[in-house]
């Protein structure tokens, strides 16, 4: 196939390619040979249909496949004699439009190339992580919210009345137009006023109530509620109260520790202790990755690809307008308006992006199988009941494989960097290490 140059500025690259009839008829009759010992028809044995015949059978079916094939092999080889690698897929379309079996068909491609990225110094790098120790104050606190939320409840004075926090138990019998509906009655349930566990409206109106006492509570079921046949409709609920209990702390003792798996006291503060450090670290790491990611930017300068900047800039003033604009939930929206500022920062983005894709190229970093696997589990959480479909969804999906390879991959680039470069641990406050962690949030 023959290719010619059309456009070479910058990152820009254009290619005319021609593919002459009689190589386009040379690949049908490959493709149709390669499918000869296979084929059957009336009056030939399997195998023995004359080539003639074949292709005035099925001649225009592979047409189209042969076409793909000899421009999809043209371009390979192309990329292999030319070094370019696409920044995004190329684009390519035929442009005599008026073609008819026997022309030869003209073809255009266009893309923007990666650029050259310049070799680093990485042991110039010079970064400071923080590192925060655990102190008493902070485990005694983690332990206290550790026995709030094991409390229990014990009952109040009789003739209290509940209050937001209290535990109520009551049995209830629920109709919608006076008749009762499946599912709608308990006896002995263990309420938490405040829980948000009921239909909404339905704990408020059990605040006040006293052991002993009968209230009937009026609601709405959601619009959007799982039954259909209750959605939308008003509902009273018959209720009973028959305890009021008001909640308990958990003594922090070796009892507590058992309820979470510790042998004692002291193994529980042990594990909470790394447990706070852990989270520390998470943060400091944070931290610690966009100091070293300012520096690689300012470390690097290379030509970005324009289709990839625009792309991202347009990605970053939409997510920026959603978070602008919570209350707007699809996408049907008119076109945002990309600003200097979103340029800026995608160009940001598309430089350390490439940056980071090329260091991990020539460091071989690889993402493994069982890190991807646990990647996939560790988001399939986040659908109760429904891991495996989730699972093998992700299996089918070479795109959202992808979206969940890419920070898998930068993370170990980083972790890559970091070991390379010059890092002094510096321990500092809680406190310190919060106010580092919210200017990451303003920039």
């Amino acid at each position: 196939m023959q290719v010619t140059e059309t456009l070479n500025e910058g990152l820009k690259r254009g290619y005319s390619m021609v593919l002459t009839a009689k190589e386009l008829d040379d690949k049908v009759t490959e493709k149709l040979k390669e499918a000869q010992p296979e084929i059957e028809m009336k009056g030939f044995r399997k195998g023995k249909v004359p080539l003639p015949l074949l292709k005035k059978q099925f001649g225009q079916r592979v047409l189209g496949e042969a076409m793909q094939e000899a421009v999809d092999g043209a371009m390979s080889k192309h990329f292999e004699d030319s070094g370019d690698r696409p920044a995004q897929e190329p684009s390519v379309k035929m442009t005599n439009e008026d073609w008819k079996e026997g022309d030869d068909v003209q073809i255009e491609m266009t893309y923007e190339a990666l650029p050259e990225i310049p070799e680093l110094d990485l042991k110039k790098v010079s970064l400071e992580r923080m590192v925060v120790k655990a102190d008493e104050k902070d485990v005694d606190e983690a332990l206290s919210n550790l026995a709030e939320s094991a409390q229990d409840f014990a009952d109040r004075k009789k003739g209290s009345k509940s209050k937001e926090g209290d535990q109520v138990v009551i049995d209830f019998v629920g109709s919608v137009d006076g008749e009762e509906f499946e599912g709608g009655a308990a006896e002995d349930y263990p309420l938490v006023l405040g829980s948000n566990s009921f239909i909404p409206g339905f704990e408020d109106q059990l605040i006040g109530v006293k052991e002993g006492e009968e209230k009937d509570v009026n609601v709405s079921f959601p619009e959007e509620y799982q039954a259909a046949h209750l959605a939308g409709k008003e509902a009273r609920f018959k209720c009973t109260v028959k305890a009021v209990k008001e909640p308990k702390a958990a003594e922090i003792n070796d009892d507590l520790a058992k309820k979470f798996g510790a042998e004692d006291l002291d193994a529980l503060k042990g594990q909470v202790r790394e447990r706070l450090e852990a989270e520390y670290a998470g943060a400091a790491r944070a931290v610690v990755k966009r100091s070293l990611l300012d520096q690689l930017d300012d470390m690097v300068s290379f030509e970005l690809p324009p289709a990839m900047v625009e792309a991202e800039a347009k990605q970053i003033a939409h997510q920026l307008w959603h978070d602008d604009n919570p209350e707007v939930q699809g996408h049907d929206h008119g076109e945002i308006e990309t600003t200097e500022e979103h340029t800026k920062l995608a160009e940001r983005r598309v430089r350390l992006g490439l940056l980071l894709a090329e260091l991990g190229k020539r460091a071989e970093v690889q993402v493994t199988d069982a890190e991807m696997t646990q990647a996939i589990m560790n988001e399939a959480r986040q659908y109760p009941g429904q891991e495996r479909q989730f699972f093998e969804f992700v299996q089918q999906n070479p795109q959202m494989q992808q979206q969940m390879r890419a920070p898998i991959f930068e993370e170990k680039v980083v972790d890559y960097v970091l070991e390379l470069a010059t890092v002094k641990d510096k321990e500092v406050s809680k406190d310190d290490l919060q106010k580092a962690v919210e200017e990451l949030d303003k920039e």
